[in-house]
């Protein structure tokens, strides 16, 4: 392999790394100028770095980058698949200029290319064409047979997602931080999910009674079903239905809340008083809630059925509150990152610290810094703090 780095990769393409940026993630902690780079080759943990690096500087700097992929296959014998990936190292390092970012994504099997600083407004053509040219290149460059065993892929950022289909939108490729903190939480997240399991049979059993008389009382107040479903997005974006108890009217328009979703989001929304007792940017007097309902929010009484969406696994007792899909289609890429990087919760930090008291931006920090401390002692002091956000009704409405 020493002879395919020196044969492939040009010495006079140096990479200059400084320091390691403020927040960086567990796959990158080690110093950036610390990183293996041979003869500007990165191995693997450094590639997968910066493919890290890169989503946040592309969160910032608000232009795309691609992820190239050229896989060999891996029933070849190592000597023919040495052979093979030091062609395809030769074409790519022809195809690639000084600011593109070279190394393996999985060592001695898959060879990465990092393409930077796409703008956005030429990525739907740049990107199929840095697939196309990659492809035409290695079709000539390598037999029928190696050409026939090698697997091409490319994966931008930001990405496109699409809810129409129930599975996860998110590219684990673009995500490699991701998967690594799930590794070296592997115990905490099996004790957060006996907690959930727990937790939600001990709900639904105790809260049985008064589940019962809101159903009741839902039905004798307003015409339509007890159960309110809604499609939500969950974790790494993948779709599911929550359950809550209805507090509108079936007759309601859907519109009002998205006009109101847009000006939280944009900025544009005031605080405006909840019983004296300083502002909420929460729609205020909804004209679909009814009188019922509106006593069920500010109780929280509405979001008991969720403990159903608990015991299935698609939201856990504490984490971020799950979005709606118009909502996520607005998100900036950063804003993503909170239901890219937690499971999506009943309560939440949000939830004990102002709930909809903090601006939509105060809100995605409070999610992204739960997701980034993360532990089962965290969890236990948000749960202990619910109660008395609830029965305060703290940024309720």
């Amino acid at each position: 392999m020493k002879n395919m780095l020196k044969k492939g990769f040009a010495v006079d393409r140096p990479i200059a790394f400084t320091q390691i940026p403020p927040g960086l993630p567990a796959i990158c902690e080690a110093p950036l100028n610390s990183f293996t780079v041979l003869d500007g080759f990165l191995d693997e943990r450094s590639f997968q770095g910066m493919i890290v690096f890169e989503r946040m500087r592309s969160e910032r700097s608000h232009k795309c980058y691609a992820v190239l992929l050229v896989a060999t296959g891996e029933s070849l014998p190592a000597q023919e698949r040495e052979k093979q990936l030091e062609k395809i190292s030769t074409r790519l390092t022809t195809l690639t200029q000084d600011t593109d970012l070279m190394g393996w994504y999985k060592a001695n099997a898959v060879v990465g290319v990092i393409f930077t600083d796409i703008l956005v407004n030429e990525k739907d053509s740049v990107v199929p064409g840095i697939l196309a040219g990659v492809t035409e290149a290695l079709r000539r460059d390598l037999t029928e047979e190696e050409f026939s065993q090698t697997r091409i892929s490319i994966n931008s950022y930001p990405e496109d997602w699409q809810f129409e289909l129930e599975q996860r939108p998110s590219n684990p490729i673009l995500y490699p931080d991701l998967e690594s903190r799930a590794q070296s939480r592997r115990v905490e997240i099996v004790v957060k999910r006996v907690m959930d399991i727990v937790g939600s049979i001990i709900a639904l059993v105790v809260l049985a009674p008064v589940m019962l008389l809101i159903a009741i009382a839902i039905k004798l107040t307003s015409p339509g079903p007890v159960l309110f479903k809604q499609k939500r997005i969950g974790q790494y974006g993948k779709p599911f239905v929550v359950f809550k108890f209805r507090s509108m009217r079936t007759d309601n328009d859907p519109s009002v809340h998205r006009q109101w979703f847009q000006s939280f989001y944009s900025g544009k929304a005031k605080p405006h008083s909840t019983n004296g007792t300083g502002g909420s940017y929460k729609l205020p007097n909804d004209p679909r809630v009814t009188r019922l309902g509106r006593w069920l929010r500010r109780s929280s009484l509405d979001e008991v059925p969720q403990f159903v969406n608990v015991l299935w696994g698609d939201m856990s007792l504490v984490g971020p509150r799950p979005p709606i899909p118009y909502e996520v289609d607005a998100y900036q890429a950063w804003h993503r990152g909170r239901v890219l990087q937690a499971k999506p919760g009943i309560t939440g930090l949000w939830q004990v610290s102002g709930r909809s008291r903090v601006s939509f931006d105060e809100m995605v920090r409070l999610d992204l810094r739960y997701a980034a401390t993360w532990s089962i002692w965290l969890d236990i002091k948000i749960l202990l703090r619910t109660p008395a956000a609830v029965f305060f009704a703290e940024g309720a409405y």
